[in-house]
């Protein structure tokens, strides 16, 4: 294959596209308007503690990600299944006892969920892991609530487990979310592990930058995009081998431009939608804030390598013991936290009220410690997290090609918001833009 292709944005979609077009032999170029890769996967190193942008995690079982990376070169550092149920003078266990046989007794005597809700979410894995890949994201679609519900599932579960859980995930902990994303998810985890690479969850981008550069993408950072042209839009048709090639222009922000055969949109939904004008991108997001914290030092904090649930409230939604799970995010005598709170008031919450709460909650949940000296490594507040994902969405996301002439999209508001999602929509791009080269 031959011709020239534009890739406008670095995060993990528009680094596959670029690598497989590259790959398969165009010549490309890619922008990124910050001056590193990765879209939202990104990490930063505070006081010597690494902290990911928002608390994010990778499923080692995404398809997606054994073929466009080497997940052992990752060094993943996985959690326990399952998490810790907590509240008030109470932590019980509930893992999944098929992947991690030490903790069949606790979630055996795990007194949050009734024996038949255990059994009922064994014979949902079950149910899930027969199907195919392309079953999912398919047919009638309900939020997750309604779909547990159907299921048979007793309140006190959803309350005490799936919110809490499944709020970390979709960010949305009222569970009106659609069932698509749980039924994935759901299958993943018992597919596969959750885990952070142990340099960070940018380690996931760098290793995609890598191959692109190898594959011999050219790799242009700290270059805004302003605008991109086709011949209906007062671009003069030019000859790339075809009579009736149309190509397009790229518009920088200094004001140069670049012709090219054609372009792959890989930016920020809003930003997608305004390069392309393809009213179909989802534009709605949900938001995120995380906070880091540390303990004095020479404190450690055990959880057995768990998420910590709020069963009894909203405030911080979870606990992540980062550093005992991965101990390269943190100094060697510092133990290092991630909370989750969810919801738009969050975004305006001061960092000390957000803290307190962080402390309030450890406290109830480990009486016998006393974590009041926790201290505020960073906050991240972040307004786009997700895009939102309400029932039926995913049936009127934006097709690849739906733009006008040699313009494709790329990014996972063209699949399902999530890594998987974002690397898929990589592919597909890549194959929908050779059909211009």
């Amino acid at each position: 294959m031959h011709g020239d292709a534009t890739v406008v944005g670095g995060g993990l979609a528009g680094l596959v596209a670029a690598t497989r077009l590259a790959e398969a032999g165009a010549d490309v170029t890619l922008y990124e308007r910050r001056p590193e890769v990765g879209g939202r996967v990104r990490t930063e190193t505070v006081d010597g503690f690494t902290l990911d942008r928002g608390f994010q995690v990778l499923f080692t079982s995404y398809p997606a990600v054994a073929s466009e990376v080497d997940t052992d070169a990752l060094d993943v550092r996985r959690f326990a299944p399952g998490a810790t149920i907590c509240r008030p003078g109470s932590r019980s266990v509930l893992s999944d006892p098929l992947r991690d046989p030490r903790g069949a007794i606790p979630s055996l005597l795990n007194d949050e969920v009734s024996f038949s809700d255990k059994l009922r979410t064994l014979a949902l894995r079950y149910d899930l892991t027969k199907r195919d890949e392309d079953e999912f994201f398919a047919g009638r679609d309900a939020s997750i609530r309604e779909y547990l519900r159907d299921w048979g599932f007793a309140d006190e579960y959803v309350e005490h487990f799936v919110e809490p859980f499944y709020g970390g995930i979709t960010l949305d902990r009222t569970l009106s979310t659609s069932k698509h994303v749980f039924e994935y998810t759901f299958r993943a985890m018992g597919r596969g592990a959750i885990g952070v690479p142990a340099g960070g969850m940018a380690a996931l981008p760098e290793a995609l930058a890598a191959r692109a550069r190898e594959a011999g993408v050219t790799v242009e950072t700290g270059e805004d995009v302003e605008a991109v042209r086709t011949a209906g839009q007062g671009r003069v048709p030019f000859r790339t081998g075809s009579d009736d090639a149309e190509g397009a222009t790229v518009e920088l922000a200094d004001g140069s431009t670049r012709e090219t055969d054609a372009v792959v949109v890989a930016t920020t939904p809003p930003e997608a939608r305004r390069l392309t004008g393809v009213e179909s991108i989802p534009t709605e997001g949900v938001p995120n804030v995380t906070g880091w914290y540390t303990l004095p030092a020479g404190e450690s904090f055990e959880t057995g390598k768990r998420i910590l649930l709020n069963a009894a409230g909203d405030s911080p939604n979870a606990v992540v013991p980062m550093s005992e799970v991965a101990p390269e995010y943190a100094p060697d005598d510092r133990a290092l936290l991630a909370a989750t709170f969810l919801g738009e008031e969050s975004l305006d919450r001061p960092a000390n009220a957000l803290r307190d709460d962080v402390c309030d909650a450890l406290n109830a949940w480990f009486p016998d410690r006393d974590v009041d000296g926790l201290e505020t490594v960073d906050i991240h507040r972040i307004r786009f997290a997700q895009f939102a994902q309400p029932p039926g969405v995913h049936a009127d996301l934006p097709d690849p090609d739906d733009p006008e002439g040699p313009v494709v999209l790329a990014g996972d508001y063209t699949e399902w918001s999530s890594i998987q999602g974002a690397l898929e929509s990589g592919r597909t791009a890549a194959e929908t833009t050779r059909r211009y080269l």
